[in-house]
């Protein structure tokens, strides 16, 4: 009965390290979600506004394990149309600039992207060699 005292505490720290990120979160005070640009490239992205918001990680993912491990290279969205599962081919094409479109929404969200640390160093050689007339 001497160690009420003890457990209160205990159970006090506990509530706090559990809400923890709760209440980071809050303290952060989030607002409103970015206002992005519209890609002038394209009218529609491969999947709907609210599915890709929601979940292009998931669908990034899908296509890497797509393309590396079965050899699949073609995507046929919820509305029957197709498009090259390439995160170089199809997504930046509309999305070209990282500060802009994908910083923007990721840092707002806390999360940390590292799709770019390949893909956009590849992308930008691909077009300094073009310009350099290195490649067609």
């Amino acid at each position: 009965m001497h160690d009420t005292g003890k457990i209160l505490v205990g159970l006090g720290v506990f509530g706090v390290l559990a809400t923890g990120p709760i209440w980071y979160g809050l303290s952060r005070g989030g607002g409103a979600p970015p206002d992005l640009p519209k890609p002038a490239a394209a009218k529609q992205c491969v999947e709907p506004t609210a599915y890709m918001r929601s979940r292009h990680m998931e669908l990034l993912d899908e296509w890497r394990d797509a393309v590396v491990r079965d050899a699949q290279r073609v995507y046929v969205a919820s509305d029957g149309q197709r498009h090259e599962m390439s995160l170089t081919g199809s997504c930046l094409r509309c999305h070209e600039d990282q500060e802009k479109f994908c910083n923007k929404c990721h840092l707002y969200a806390g999360v940390e992207t590292f799709c770019f640390d390949c893909h956009q160093k590849k992308r930008k050689l691909a077009a300094t060699a073009r310009r350099e007339g290195g490649l067609p």
